[in-house]
């Protein structure tokens, strides 16, 4: 039976992650965690190779051109999603080029103003910035990214007139706004508690539908803005067409940890909310995370650095 050949001889050798982006970030750790899990399990290494440049487009083709024999495989993320609508030209088309193998995690953004900003909640903001329209800016980590998408799908569901102002990553864009050079930034909450709570950032909002373990106390936006949620979403890909057995059994094997309590308790440390379920399921996710980047891109005409 060809289930059974596949399940003694997968992998036969040492498996490769790749991953979009530079090693030290979410999407790094997240994928050298989820690689020592599946080493432990599967018996094989499984090696994480950064290969960061043009927004994880360089990864993705990596892996689209890479044997579909489960060998190599992608962390997946939402970049990939907003790169399907942010370039024009690319060598692969993702949805189609990538199948999806197994959902990990869902990141929320927390919603950051300087304490100049004279509004205390979401809806005191909104009325602030309806009131001055033009007159506030936003930082963002860089033209594209989801700290950019995040708050332009805010601006445009609330139907606010905000200012963006790129920056070269997440860092230097909070730098700037505890300077009060920028009124806003959207930002991951584990970089930005410390602030919130030493009261130089006022914390108004959480991205997702659902808040923040984090930051219970802090609602989401959804709950003034209705409809509203933007959250970074991780997962693992492999070429299509690679064969049925390996991506259920590497399903199987996420779907495990992300139950196990020792490797919840790693995962808490990047604040996302836990996924899983089937691959169908995970290729529903992205396609749905694809239609909405791609609705905010158009919208707000955006085109990549």
């Amino acid at each position: 039976m060809p289930s059974l050949a596949w399940g003694r001889s997968y992998p036969s050798r040492p498996v490769r992650i790749i991953v979009g982006f530079a090693a030290g970030g979410p999407n790094d750790i997240l994928a050298r965690l989820i690689g020592q899990w599946l080493s432990q399990r599967l018996g094989e290494p499984f090696i994480i190779e950064n290969r960061p440049g043009a927004g994880s487009n360089l990864a993705t083709e990596a892996v689209v051109h890479a044997p579909a024999d489960g060998h190599t495989l992608l962390l997946v993320g939402s970049p990939n999603a907003i790169n399907a609508t942010l370039y024009d030209k690319l060598n692969f088309n993702f949805m189609r080029d990538i199948a999806p193998v197994a959902s990990l995690i869902r990141g929320a953004l927390v919603m950051l103003v300087h304490p100049s900003v004279p509004a205390k909640t979401l809806p005191e903001f909104i009325a602030y910035a309806k009131a001055n329209p033009g007159t506030l800016s936003y930082g963002s980590g860089g033209i594209g990214g989801i700290t950019h998408l995040t708050p332009e799908l805010f601006k445009q569901e609330a139907g606010l007139d905000i200012l963006h102002v790129p920056y070269r990553g997440v860092a230097p864009a909070l730098t700037d706004l505890l300077g009060g050079r920028v009124q806003l930034v959207f930002a991951n909450p584990a970089p930005s508690i410390g602030y919130i709570k030493a009261g130089k950032l006022r914390g108004l909002a959480i991205t997702t539908a659902a808040r923040s373990e984090a930051l219970p106390d802090i609602p989401a936006i959804g709950e003034f803005v209705p409809g509203y949620e933007a959250s970074s979403i991780f997962g693992l890909g492999a070429p299509k067409n690679t064969p049925a057995e390996i991506v259920d059994s590497l399903n199987k094997e996420v779907n495990a940890a992300l139950i196990d309590p020792a490797f919840k308790t790693q995962l808490a440390k990047l604040d996302g909310t836990l996924l899983g379920g089937t691959p169908a399921g995970f290729g529903k996710l992205l396609t749905e995370e694809t239609e909405k980047w791609a609705r905010v891109i158009r919208t707000a005409n955006i085109k990549p650095e």
